[in-house]
């Protein structure tokens, strides 16, 4: 299943403390400031800025934390620029990982992002090295834990909004579309299901197994270490994470 390790990243951010959900939604903040800065403040003709909304909501953001970042952008003439780079390296063992941060200093998140993939036994690579081994897809998850939804009927709204496929497994429900119409489909769906997640994301076409437990011990770290930096707003990779006992 394509979304496993996209499950297991808001399962993480789910079970998030007080700390942890402090640096979300700083890290969502940045997408608000950049999204206002490039297409204005009215959500209504800047789609971006409605997608980011989304995703503050789904990550439980006040709507006055939404609200003030927003107008505190709108309104500021200087303040920090936020320039977008993608990093791309490997993990333990060769596990594909890329890494997308919104920063006001390339030079301070490169060296921390390298230093990160060295101390855990990978390493940055060049641009392109393991972006070419991932799809790009809009993923939207539904949680259904309980058994409540009827796969039928959740199946037929989703393809009637424009998804591509469908895969509904251990209670999660994940809609592949196009990447461009995932806020399109969410949009579609959310007035009748609680969506968890809705975003343009990059899905490796293979996985990788670690059998070692260095190696797996490595992986988590490098992943928590690069999650958990303030520049960095999403990590994807191709581990097969083991399902959590």
């Amino acid at each position: 299943m394509s979304g496993h390790s996209k499950w297991s990243t808001i399962k993480r951010k789910k079970g998030a403390n007080d700390a942890q959900r402090a640096k979300i939604f700083t890290k969502i903040a940045r997408e608000l400031i950049v999204a206002v800065k490039a297409g204005g403040p009215d959500p209504a003709n800047n789609s971006s800025l409605k997608d980011v909304i989304a995703k503050a909501r789904a990550n439980n953001m006040p709507n006055d934390n939404i609200n003030r970042t927003i107008k505190k952008a709108a309104g500021e003439a200087g303040g920090a620029d936020y320039e977008a780079i993608v990093y791309e390296g490997y993990g333990p063992n060769g596990v594909a990982v890329i890494v997308e941060t919104l920063t006001d200093n390339r030079n301070r998140t490169a060296a921390d992002v390298r230093a990160a993939f060295s101390k855990y036994g990978g390493n940055l690579g060049t641009t392109g090295c393991v972006s070419f081994m991932f799809d790009n897809k809009g993923i939207i998850i539904i949680e259904d834990e309980d058994g409540a939804i009827d796969e039928d009927e959740v199946t037929m709204d989703a393809l009637e909004a424009g998804a591509v496929d469908i895969n509904i497994e251990d209670g999660i429900i994940e809609i592949e579309t196009e990447p461009l119409e995932v806020g399109t489909v969410r949009e579609a769906l959310e007035g009748k299901y609680t969506i968890s997640s809705a975003q343009a994301s990059q899905i490796p076409q293979t996985t990788t197994v670690l059998d070692d437990e260095k190696a797996i011990a490595n992986m988590r770290k490098l992943l928590d270490v690069l999650e958990d930096h303030d520049d960095v707003q999403e990590v994807y990779h191709s581990w097969e994470e083991p399902d959590e006992e």
